[in-house]
């Protein structure tokens, strides 16, 4: 199962995203600043959800909500925040876990604060079953993150479970106090580790999906898999796949690479103009 867990590494705790050309220094159209700051929202708002679903998966597997089956996934997030669910009965639902961070804590590299409310409709396994995150006063690496987030499993074979993940209101705040709202929505499938009863040998495709990042000034980004994109339970960073951005600047392609655990990457302008990214 896909290390979604928060085993991120220390550098992540400052995540910066940055582009410079690798054949001469020029501005995507004018406004490297701009596209870097949309570049860095846009990925740290995919960190922190992939990071949340971590959460959701902690909970559920460490608390007999998984799926019919005993886990042997051991407990992660009580060495950081406390945990609570409102009952402890197993197999009723709805089940309301409160991931409490208080006023913060450092797990695997990652520091946050304030709650996250995880509620499970169903075990998280089972088709139909829908899992919402909402967040409250909740800080990932200083940055404010707000909005709802749902993953509706749509599984027609249990060999591969799949769901559609919808972001609303989703909105986050830089360390400089930039706001950036986004929404959309993304279809995750579990292609490897089904058959344990541990996490730590997932792998999830993210297949399709579109996603929008708008900023205060009135730029944009709207950000599309293009090629489907992998993510290991066992890595802290998208190894493959490819996504298309379009928006106020950006008109390109940024590429993962060829499945290493990395956080490398490159952004290729639709002039032909290849930039290192450093995720």
């Amino acid at each position: 199962m896909k290390n979604l867990r928060f085993q991120l590494l220390s550098g992540l705790f400052a995540l910066t995203v940055s582009l410079v050309s690798c054949s001469k220094e020029e501005d995507v159209k004018g406004s490297s600043d701009v596209d870097q700051k949309m570049m860095m929202a846009s990925a740290e708002i995919d960190f922190v959800n992939e990071a949340d679903f971590n959460s959701g998966m902690e909970v559920a597997s460490d608390n007999g909500s998984y799926s019919g089956k005993n886990s042997s996934h051991t407990a992660a997030l009580t060495a950081c925040a406390t945990v609570t669910v409102n009952n402890i009965t197993p197999g009723v639902f709805p089940k309301v876990f409160t991931i409490n961070f208080g006023s913060g804590c450092i797990n695997n590299g990652i520091h946050r604060s304030g709650i996250l409310t995880i509620t499970l409709s169903d075990y998280l396994m089972n088709t139909g079953s829908v899992m919402t995150i909402e967040r409250s006063n909740y800080y990932v690496n200083g940055r404010h993150v707000e909005g709802t987030v749902t993953y509706e499993n749509e599984t027609t074979n249990p060999d591969t479970p799949q769901w559609t993940r919808t972001i609303t209101n989703g909105q986050i705040t830089n360390l400089q106090g930039e706001v950036f709202t986004h929404h959309g929505t993304r279809t995750v499938k579990q292609t490897e580790g089904v058959g344990t009863l541990t996490l730590d040998d997932n792998v999830y495709h993210i297949l399709s999906g579109t996603h929008t990042v708008n900023r205060p000034n009135g730029t944009s980004l709207t950000v599309t898999v293009v090629e489907t994109l992998i993510k290991k339970y066992a890595c802290n960073y998208i190894s493959q796949g490819q996504l298309d951005l379009q928006g106020t600047y950006l008109d390109g392609i940024l590429d993962y690479g060829d499945n290493t655990c990395d956080n490398q990457a490159t952004y290729t302008h639709s002039n032909g103009t290849v930039y290192p990214v450093n995720l």
